[in-house]
């Protein structure tokens, strides 16, 4: 379902939201400190911080849904993935490189805009909940008239991104 062109967009230090909902359809986000793309395209694990991560974990708990929206703040090109809850357990020290890969990754993402990579690096990270969900829907959400369109087949890469 993830193409390779996606699935590097993915795991770049790009900006990461994970949101989730209540059973009163009330919704929570939170900033994701990381994610991989499992061995197929058909899963992702997303990493989120144990410390501000609790209603997530709480609502994930409950329904079992989420989605996940990836964005790359230079040129606002934005993924949306949506999908069913696979695990949602604390992340084990073997993906805590991953973790400090994408605040290394996200802090240069962010000094390209002058914010000081210090500020970025002090963000809450570890220990995070690693958070496995089967993809059901991609949708490309970069501004623009295509906005909201669903992902649905390989394309090249740039306005329309790569299933």
């Amino acid at each position: 379902m993830i193409s390779a062109e996606l699935t590097d967009f993915i795991q770049a230090g790009l900006s990461m939201l994970v949101g989730t909902r209540d059973a009163r359809l009330v919704p929570d986000y939170v900033r994701a400190v990381g994610a991989r793309v499992e061995k197929g395209g058909r899963e992702v694990t997303v990493f989120i911080p144990a410390a501000t991560a609790a209603a997530a974990a709480a609502n994930i708990a409950d329904n079992g849904r989420v989605a996940m929206c990836v964005s790359r703040p230079v040129d606002h090109r934005t993924v949306q993935l949506k999908g069913r809850i696979v695990s949602c357990a604390a992340a084990p020290d073997a993906d805590r490189a991953i973790v400090e890969r994408y605040r290394t990754d996200f802090a240069a993402t962010l000094a390209y805009f002058g914010v000081p990579p210090r500020l970025t690096l002090r963000m809450s990270h570890w220990p995070a909940y690693a958070v496995r969900f089967r993809v059901e829907s991609l949708f490309d959400q970069t501004p623009g008239p295509g906005a909201g369109e669903e992902i649905r087949r390989a394309a090249p890469p740039g306005r329309k991104g790569a299933a």
